[in-house]
């Protein structure tokens, strides 16, 4: 009775491992299912601009530093706003402060440092919709040097900031061209288009236009070009009637 038992389980085991992998093989493959990929990319331009930049004083007396950096923060200020940059899209971070020591050698050897003062540096940030301006700002910004500001810019960063809106229209458009293709391919079998059975969205991309950027698995998102290419893919499985 033990050998038969035995005998019995294992053929259980081998046909439930049969009827398992069938149903896997039939999922995998559904008899009259297709599936399509569909795309969708529109062009658009940023209408939200960032640009950050610097400025910094050293000061063996602390308190002379902050005072030279602050008279370099407000002519930073007005000159920004003079150039029609509104007062509340300029942010100040606060004040960064560390002390600037000259390493000293004898023979090759470290023999300690020398304390040359303390340097304080002040970031500025400018977020703005005005594109343009803040553009031509930060290609001008050099002019704060005959100010005596020595000020340091970083290049402008864009955003959209519809990109909502705009997902949504490229996602509507990846799947029209994804039932449009899956028609095409159920005519051509001599079949019809039957209802929807699956979809799925793929990753939605950003790049520069004309940049030449790779399309990456897990998006790409362009903030160093203000004119722009998104583009999106829908993955559609149709049944075939």
């Amino acid at each position: 009775m033990k050998y038969i038992s035995a005998i019995i389980f294992a053929i259980a085991i081998v046909v439930a491992a049969w009827f398992l992998g069938e149903s896997y093989v039939s999922r995998a493959n559904p008899d009259g299912v297709i599936s399509v990929t569909g795309s969708g990319s529109e062009n658009f331009t940023s209408d939200l601009i960032v640009w950050e930049g610097s400025f910094s004083r050293m000061n063996p007396n602390l308190e002379q530093a902050y005072n030279d950096l602050n008279s370099d923060k407000e002519t930073v200020k007005d000159y920004l706003i003079d150039k029609g940059i509104k007062e509340e899209n300029i942010i100040f971070t606060s004040v960064q402060t560390s002390e600037q020591r000259e390493n000293q050698y004898q023979n090759g050897n470290y023999v300690g440092s020398i304390f040359q003062g303390y340097l304080l540096t002040q970031n500025v940030k400018i977020e703005a919709t005005e594109v343009e301006m803040v553009e031509e700002v930060s290609r001008e910004i050099t002019e704060l040097l005959n100010k005596g500001v020595q000020f340091n810019s970083t290049p402008p960063r864009y955003y959209y900031t519809k990109i909502a809106d705009l997902k949504l229209e490229m996602i509507s458009k990846a799947t029209e061209d994804a039932r449009l293709r899956a028609e095409r391919i159920a005519q051509n079998s001599g079949g019809s288009l039957g209802e929807l059975k699956n979809a799925n969205m793929g990753v939605f991309q950003i790049t520069g236009q004309n940049s030449g950027e790779d399309f990456s698995w897990s998006g790409v998102y362009n903030t160093a070009d203000k004119r722009k290419t998104a583009s999106i893919t829908m993955r559609l499985d149709y049944e075939i009637e």
